[in-house]
């Protein structure tokens, strides 16, 4: 067995893309700002070294000073003079000095920064001092004027290697270096174009996810079966010597936030050997085959680096099922599910790979995907039970310090459907709300708090309603909650409010089953449906009229009475009749379905449908009626104090608080051994048994 350390980080980060910079991926606009701090420093030099010995001074003040005599010395090249003025103290320093002045104020035949930051004071009267200018051609006179002033001067001609220097190296070496840059810039540029087709997987080893099967909580099955693939990975002798097979795939079903992706970088954590994770959409791009081109590309780096995991994120984006489609994205993904489906199971063995993928519709992959032999084993990773969830808070709680009187139990319990992700978002705004009002622990009452915000979204105080608006919520509210207290089928009640909550809630009435329910019979969803049309039965009652606050119940109420007609036939009219169909994959959460049925039995079952909630509304009126000065009670309480808790409320009732049954313990099978650690000897006693 290979271990990570034969890894190649440099390949591996290279292909990946890691975060460690190469020096493909430097951005080259670094280097063009080091040219432009290196020129900018030579030009300083430059002027320093052009103003540091000699004085700039005007051609004709120039030509003044060899008419009086002044220039003892001076250099001729062909564009600069310099050389040395002496001024002379005799009766015309006066007129000499007032030429100086004079000259100051004409224009400087060099301008610009650099000779304005280093150009040297002007001496003193009387001083000698260097001086330079530029020459001006056609002066056929100058020659003359510094012969009869007596003037030293000397003729200055570049050097050949200066000359060739300067005509000839430098411009070849700047055309050679802009030839060089562009021919990179197309070489990589290409070079990009051309690996279009190389995978995107992100490789990684156990050290880099820091996830283990520890930090997994409510999938204890899920975490069984993925344990037996990485003990294969870890032993594989055990299993290959009673011929046994390791799954080639291994598909992860279930809803949005279950902890699928958590799962595998466990896998990865625990198995110890290279991971590949990439997303299903990575493999699709506008051009077809490319798609393809990428799966053969991930498949031969993993199986150079055998024993490996890969690890396919979101399947359905490229598994969906194959048809007659129109377009070029639609060939491309179904060419790259073929191209899927034969390194799986094709003439090649992919042996020491294993294929984890992740979805939440699996209703849309295709057959032939899901066949044995590429995916043999579907993982179903479901919303947590009652332990799960308490479990899973276990987990995300660890870095929170929590108060003495928290109780996770009691939170699971309020929680039914939370799904993983669920569970860590409310740890953390209860941590956010303790934050908030400057506690160092988290209270029960921050996680209660929390719950609220996740189900019913944040408290909108600046709602102001009016007092009349005000009272009728308040009926609202209390008639959900009378109707589920007093109906021996219904839900208990937990929690009531009238602060404004989210978009458009005004108010809630929190109603909690005291277990989970996998099973419902028809009087508790006759009674759920009595529950949502409560609070429309208390303005009835109580105003003889109705509002529109009722609209999201009355939408509930009806869809679930549609369920109980034509998908779980509890009606004698319609019958045992299944003629309702979802539109959507079942993993979604999506409320959508289809009649699948002729007109008149969609006659049949619209009447059924309003049978049933005009049932449900008279049962309701009728809880409400008879216990209308509770119901007033209520009603002042919540005006009052704006919250009731379950303790409150069923004070005001003159009731107990229902109680969680006790936990049903059932003799269950011994579950299967564990996998073997690492240091145990490959016995037959040690070979794990089928699962059951």
């Amino acid at each position: 067995m290979k271990s990570p350390k034969n890894v190649q980080p440099d390949k591996d980060e290279k292909r990946s893309g890691g975060d460690r910079p190469s020096r493909e991926n430097t951005p080259w606009h670094f280097s063009m700002g080091y040219l432009g701090i290196a020129l900018l420093v030579l030009m300083i030099w430059h002027g320093m070294m052009n103003a540091s010995g000699s004085r700039s001074i005007p051609y004709s003040e120039f030509k003044k000073h060899v008419d009086r005599g002044e220039v003892v010395e001076c250099s001729i090249s062909a564009d600069i003079i310099s050389g040395k003025i002496v001024p002379k103290t005799d009766n015309t320093a006066t007129d000499t000095a007032k030429e100086t002045s004079a000259a100051k104020t004409e224009p400087q035949t060099q301008k610009g920064f650099l000779p304005k930051l280093f150009s040297k004071e002007p001496p003193k009267e009387g001083e000698p001092y260097e001086f330079s200018t530029v020459r001006v051609d056609n002066d056929k006179d100058l020659i003359e004027k510094l012969e009869k002033s007596g003037t030293q001067f000397v003729g200055n001609r570049p050097g050949f290697f200066e000359q060739f220097i300067m005509a000839w190296v430098l411009p070849l070496a700047l055309l050679i270096g802009l030839w060089v840059f562009i021919t990179r810039k197309i070489g990589m540029g290409g070079q990009s174009i051309l690996s279009i087709g190389k995978s995107k997987a992100r490789v990684s080893a156990d050290r880099e996810t820091g996830v283990t099967f520890a930090d997994v909580a409510g999938c204890d099955e899920a975490k069984y079966e993925l344990q037996e693939v990485v003990d294969f990975l870890k032993n594989p002798a055990r299993y290959k010597a009673l011929g046994a097979q390791i799954p080639k795939g291994v598909l992860l079903v279930g809803p949005p936030g279950t902890g699928k992706t958590l799962l595998a970088r466990a896998v990865a954590g625990e198995a110890k050997v290279v991971f590949f994770s990439l997303s299903g959409s990575d493999f699709v791009e506008m051009f077809v085959g490319v798609g393809a081109a990428r799966v053969r590309d991930l498949f031969q780096q993993a199986k150079a680096q055998s024993p490996c995991i890969i690890f396919i994120d979101e399947m359905d984006a490229i598994g969906r099922q194959r048809g007659v489609h129109l377009g070029s994205v639609n060939d491309e993904r179904e060419q790259t599910l073929n191209q899927l489906l034969v390194e799986m199971d094709g003439f090649e063995t992919n042996a020491g790979v294993i294929i984890l993928a992740a979805t939440n519709r699996p209703d849309v992959l295709d057959h032939a995907l899901l066949r044995p032999g590429r995916f043999d084993r579907q993982v179903v990773v479901d919303a947590p039970d009652l332990d799960g969830r308490e479990a899973i808070l276990k987990v995300h709680s660890r870095e929170k310090p929590l108060a003495s009187d928290v109780d996770l139990r009691r939170v699971a319990q309020s929680t039914p459907g939370f799904s993983g992700a669920d569970l860590a978002n409310t740890l953390n705004e209860a941590a956010l709300l303790a934050a908030r009002r400057l506690s160092s622990v988290i209270a029960q009452s921050d996680l209660e708090e929390a719950i609220e915000k996740v189900i019913a979204g944040t408290q909108r105080r600046s709602r102001h309603l009016r007092e009349k608006e005000l009272h009728r919520v308040a009926i609202h509210e209390a008639g959900h909650a009378l109707v589920g207290a007093y109906d021996k089928d219904g839900d208990p009640v937990q929690k009531i409010s009238i602060v404004p909550r989210g978009r458009s809630a005004l108010g809630y009435t929190m109603q909690v089953p005291p277990e989970d329910q996998f099973i419902l019979t028809r009087s508790e969803l006759m009674a759920r449906i009595a529950g949502l049309l409560g609070g429309r039965a208390a303005e009835e009652v109580s105003f003889n009229e109705v509002s529109t606050g009722a609209e999201n119940d009355l939408k509930r109420a009806t869809s679930l009475a549609r369920q109980m007609v034509c998908m779980y036939g509890m009606t004698d009219t319609v019958g045992l009749t299944h003629c309702l169909e979802q539109d959507h994959g079942m993993f979604t959460g999506v409320e959508g379905y289809r009649t699948d049925c002729s007109q008149e039995t969609t006659r049949l079952i619209d009447k059924e449908v309003l049978r049933l909630l005009n049932e449900a509304y008279a049962h309701a009126k009728e809880i409400l009626t008879e216990h209308q000065e509770q119901l007033k009670i209520v009603t002042k309480e919540l005006l009052e104090k704006e919250m009731l808790d379950a303790q409150r409320f069923y004070e005001l009732l003159g009731m107990e608080v229902p109680q969680p049954p006790p936990p049903v313990l059932r003799k269950e099978e011994e579950p299967p051994p564990p996998p073997p650690s690492e240091n145990a000897e490959e016995t037959p006693d040690n070979i794990p048994g089928e699962e059951k």
